[in-house]
């Protein structure tokens, strides 16, 4: 079955960094794409997402913070599942997970999270503090450097315009671990099994996205100049003939704003091209991904190729 709604959050640590953009099914095969909003209150808010299409339909929904945890260090930890992990991080003897150390000796296994701030701070701090022989070690499979891109910033890692830990936090405390633990008809992939299988009534389809995956088809023209609101609306025309030969459908306010560059920024355009891209796996036009190995610890990005000599 094809999801009732596919939506895309943009992250980030402040609320004003998170955008969400929706594409609801009409019929039997075309989906209509509303202008991104704000996501606003993370409470409940996967179970409102269901709520919107309802006990006759399933939703998907992509994040693009981390939703996985490095092989490496999952071993040392002891932990074989990340879902039965997101039920007891921030409890009992994993009580510290989700705080940032502000200091390399209150790094532990227990308290991955380093640093709290700038400032005589290094990722060999938190290599020896861990127990990692080098920093791909702190690294998921999908993290890895590819022919087209460099190697993601490790999750651990909290400094910098590319740090992604602090909105995994978020993430993981405020909203996949809630709605796990108040058992609501949530599934992980690839943890819960290949996205196709997933797709059941009644239940939201939670998958990591990364936008930056998504524009080097979508868009590859823009070649990461998405803060320039000119670039933007060059890379607009791109993703208005996706859109046409994949017969998806616009609102009017959409049109308007991506013909006008996207005026609410570069985070609300990113929600939009992480929108197109797992509308590209939804459609068949391309394959999730998910290979075997990753399912139960680390996970990976909707879309994604295991084949790291995939052609651009």
């Amino acid at each position: 079955m094809l999801p009732g709604l596919v939506a895309q959050c943009d992250w980030g640590c402040s609320p004003s960094k998170r955008w969400l953009a929706k594409a609801r099914l009409q019929g039997d095969s075309i989906y209509h794409i509303s202008e991104p909003r704000r996501v606003g209150d993370l409470d409940g808010f996967l179970a409102r997402i269901q709520c919107e299409v309802g006990d006759d339909a399933c939703a998907l929904i992509g994040f693009d913070f981390p939703i996985g945890l490095p092989a490496n260090y999952a071993k040392k930890a002891g932990i074989r599942s990340l879902k039965d992990f997101l039920l007891i991080a921030g409890q009992g003897d994993w009580a510290e997970f989700y705080k940032v150390a502000e200091s390399p000796t209150e790094i532990s296994l227990h308290r991955p999270f380093y640093p709290f701030r700038p400032g005589g701070t290094k990722q060999r701090h938190l290599l020896d503090a861990l127990g990692a022989a080098s920093i791909d070690d702190l690294r998921r499979r999908c993290d890895l450097k590819q022919p087209h891109r460099k190697a993601a910033c490790p999750i651990f890692w909290t400094l910098g315009a590319m740090q992604v830990g602090k909105g995994a936090i978020v993430g993981w405390r405020d909203v996949l671990a809630p709605a796990i633990r108040d058992r609501c008809p949530v599934s992980l992939w690839p943890f819960d099994g290949s996205l196709s299988s997933l797709f059941e009534s009644g239940r939201t389809v939670v998958a990591e996205t990364w936008p930056g995956e998504y524009y080097r088809r979508l868009c590859p023209t823009l070649k990461g100049n998405k803060e320039d609101r000119g670039q933007r609306t060059k890379a607009g025309e791109e993703l208005f003939r996706w859109v046409k030969d994949n017969h998806l459908e616009l609102c009017s306010e959409l049109r308007a704003s991506v013909i006008d560059g996207v005026p609410q920024g570069s985070d609300a355009f990113d929600a939009i091209v992480g929108l197109l891209g797992m509308m590209q796996v939804v459609l068949g036009r391309r394959e999730p991904g998910e290979p075997e190995e990753v399912r139960k610890v680390e996970g990976w990005i909707l879309g994604q190729s295991p084949d790291e000599d995939e052609p651009t």
